[in-house]
């Protein structure tokens, strides 16, 4: 790891990978991972970190392998496993108590870090379940994969992603997109995520239901869903079969919201996880 306190650090994973992440807050103090989807960066979750080191909270926000200014793995290594490694690598040596908040692909690893032994005090998965949506999947990996050949400026980039989320604004201003695209030397702008990571979508929702149920056996710790009403990810059906897995599951519902919840509706997400964190694993509880 390198960088000492509040600050950007890169810690070293599995495969030569390098993990990117903003950290904030009291060292020692329980710990929040932040965990974005796929597709997305740390700069995701920009509301929600301030959000919870203004609470006490110590937090790790990190680019997932293979996205943002985190390395891509050579060898294409995108598993689940894999990117455990980095949750490991990311808290070392560290004896407090931490809890994992995971967006899509982030809340995929959180359930299977758990199932994978790590002794989370709190999970919160953000608008992903055991038995997510195929349709609201699909679309997903579409958007994913239909611009592969980059976009030739900002404002087309931004008309994309106003397609996939027509809900949300489009905002006046589209600067912000930069954070997620790379100008290569063609001159177009490409996202800045290996399309590797795509490959076998159905494989790993496999994995995912596995991990869940193999979670649920395992005194699982205390673990909130939150969905955007709007998502075509989360259905009922979907909440109820992850309900059936873990009884004790809590849920938020944050009405105006999308699959990119925090996005959509940042003021009732942060409502909701502080809410939820401050019970299960409260700022001032130290290691």
């Amino acid at each position: 790891m390198t960088g000492e306190g509040s600050g950007t650090r890169t810690y070293g994973s599995s495969g030569g990978v390098s993990i990117v992440a903003d950290g904030g807050g009291p060292e020692g103090a329980p710990t929040v991972l932040l965990m974005h989807g796929g597709g997305q960066t740390r700069h995701s979750w920009s509301g929600a970190m301030n959000s919870l080191v203004e609470r006490g909270y110590r937090v790790v926000n990190y680019d997932a392998r293979g996205h943002g200014d985190s390395s891509w793995a050579e060898d294409g290594a995108y598993a689940l496993d894999d990117r455990v490694d980095d949750v490991r690598a990311v808290l070392g040596a560290s004896q407090s108590p931490f809890a994992l908040v995971g967006a899509s692909l982030g809340g995929a690893t959180a359930v299977h870090a758990v199932a994978s032994g790590l002794a989370a005090s709190a999970v919160v998965m953000v608008d992903i379940v055991p038995d997510p949506e195929p349709l609201g999947i699909g679309r997903i990996a579409d958007f994913m994969n239909s611009h592969l050949d980059g976009f030739a400026d900002l404002d087309e980039a931004a008309d994309a992603v106003a397609a996939y989320n027509p809900e949300r604004p489009r905002p006046k201003d589209a600067s912000g997109l930069m954070r997620n695209l790379r100008r290569r030397d063609n001159g177009r702008l490409y996202w800045h995520w290996d399309p590797r990571i795509l490959k076998d979508p159905t494989g790993q929702k496999a994995i995912i239901r596995r991990s869940a149920e193999a979670a649920a056996a395992a005194d699982p710790p205390p673990f909130l869903l939150v969905r955007g009403l709007h998502s075509d990810v989360v259905s009922d059906a979907g909440v109820a079969s992850f309900r059936a897995l873990m009884p004790e599951l809590e849920v938020v519902d944050v009405a105006g919201a999308g699959h990119m919840v925090a996005g959509d509706r940042n003021d009732a997400f942060n409502a909701g996880v502080i809410d939820f964190l401050a019970r299960k694993m409260p700022p001032e509880r130290s290691a």
